[in-house]
């Protein structure tokens, strides 16, 4: 890698791998009689412990760079969370232990709270410190997150997602080897598996699909209905004439298997006409995808726009495929919305 975005990819890498080493170690932990029960605590530690990370290593090294982040630390800081918060810090210090940093409770809730913007501005970061909660919960298919926003444009992403199978073509609803997808605008995009050494140069290049007959396509979504609405999804595929059940995963790893190849559109149907996206659920994968060759827009066919701080405002849903299938997704799409 050499180009404008280097350092900041590279921090990028370095910085959810961390992250997702961390949320292993906590889903490690979790007792499943815990999850029957719907406690939603290890969740929540590794929410904060990811976003922790994060935002230490984005303060190291771009301390002016505001960050725009799904949590803050406020709820962990309640008196009643005392146990959750030493939890946070336990697992935060595991993955620092060697860093000499200072851990202190209030300086895990910093790094944490470096996420609290909620404003535009012309260069910032996402970040979704586990993006797929119930896979998460789960033990299935979560990411963490991360880009860079200059301009209104994504312009470097790192997306970790640590139960998915390192190579194309093994798509796993489990445990897999984990995998780091990567890309800065005009560079391609890349993949490793997670446990790599990233300066190691075990990056292959990503190329979406190249099938031209979308009765040979295949859609991805989400496994939750209540993200996305399953019924166009299933209408728009038939349509096409698409006859492959859809591969359901949680999370911006669906933009990582468009990238690669596995399937060849994700459509994110919104579930209301008042609903509107958050730029963490998408700005990274985005990125991947469109420099993998793919397109990416809303369902009425306009670019993404990330001008508007936390939501993505301007734009309905989304649709991500390769170039021959994206046109035709949009005219199914627009002929079934006529209707």
């Amino acid at each position: 890698m050499s180009h404008r975005y280097e350092r900041e990819q590279t921090e990028a890498i370095k910085a959810v791998v961390h992250a997702g080493r961390l949320c292993r170690a906590v889903r490690a932990e979790v007792n499943p009689g815990v999850l029957d029960k719907r406690d939603r605590s290890p969740v929540t530690v590794a929410d904060f412990g990811s976003q922790a990370i994060i935002g230490r290593s984005l303060q190291a090294g771009f301390p002016a760079d505001p960050i725009i982040a799904e949590e803050d630390s406020a709820q962990l800081q309640e008196p009643k969370n005392a146990p959750l918060l030493a939890q946070v810090v336990h697992h935060v210090r595991s993955i620092l232990h060697d860093q000499g940093c200072d851990l202190s409770p209030d300086q895990v809730c910093s790094w944490i709270d470096r996420g609290r913007n909620r404003e535009y501005c012309d260069r910032f970061w996402t970040l979704d410190p586990i993006d797929g909660t119930k896979g998460f919960l789960r033990n299935e298919q979560y990411a963490i997150a991360l880009a860079l926003i200059v301009q209104g444009k994504v312009v470097a992403a790192a997306l970790a997602c640590p139960n998915l199978a390192a190579e194309a073509g093994s798509v796993s609803t489990g445990m897999g080897v984990g995998v780091v997808f990567t890309a800065a605008t005009g560079q391609g995009a890349l993949a490793m598996p997670m446990d790599d050494d990233p300066a190691g140069g075990s990056w292959r290049a990503l190329r979406v699909s190249a099938r031209e007959d979308p009765a040979t396509g295949r859609f991805c979504e989400s496994v939750e209905a209540g993200h996305s609405d399953q019924g166009d999804s299933a209408a728009i595929a038939a349509q096409l004439g698409i006859t492959s059940p859809p591969l359901r995963l949680d999370s911006q790893a669906k933009y990582g298997v468009v990238a690669r190849g596995e399937a060849e559109i994700y459509l994110r149907m919104p579930t209301a006409t008042d609903y509107r996206e958050k730029i963490w659920d998408h700005a990274a994968g985005s990125l991947i995808v469109q420099e993998a060759g793919g397109v990416v827009t809303d369902i009425n066919g306009r670019p993404l726009e990330f001008h508007h701080g936390r939501e993505l405002t301007a734009n309905r849903g989304v649709v991500a495929a390769n170039s021959h299938f994206h046109g035709r997704v949009l005219e199914a799409l627009h002929a079934r919305i006529r209707r």
